[in-house]
């Protein structure tokens, strides 16, 4: 089983708010999860001090037991201090120009 530490949304319509659970991979984001650990609500300025709120040392505990953060948690806990930021490559996979795009840069010169 494989363990996802990942956000389930709970908002209402145009009014995000999600909480970030640990749940089976296979499960539906919104569905079963095994236990709630944190909240995120983007509505707030960044700054606010309720915008992310992490219990961290059941984060840990997860972590300790082999669960995987999404990419948007992970972040989250960099920021916080419980993991290691993580490195995120300058320019997504699925936005890099196009094989026959990339064969026309080449012949311009660039």
């Amino acid at each position: 089983m494989g363990l996802k530490i990942r956000l389930a949304l709970a908002g209402a319509k145009k009014r995000p708010y999600y909480h970030i659970v640990i749940a089976d991979s296979r499960s539906p984001r919104d569905g079963r999860f095994i236990e709630r650990v944190g909240s995120y609500n983007p509505m707030l300025p960044a700054e606010h001090a309720d915008r992310i709120r992490l219990q961290g040392e059941r984060i840990q505990h997860w972590l300790s037991n082999g669960a995987l953060p999404t990419e948007r948690v992970a972040k989250f806990l960099g920021h916080a201090g419980l993991a290691p930021m993580p490195v995120f490559s300058e320019q997504p996979h699925q936005s890099a120009p196009k094989k026959k795009a990339q064969e026309r840069a080449k012949a311009n010169g660039g």
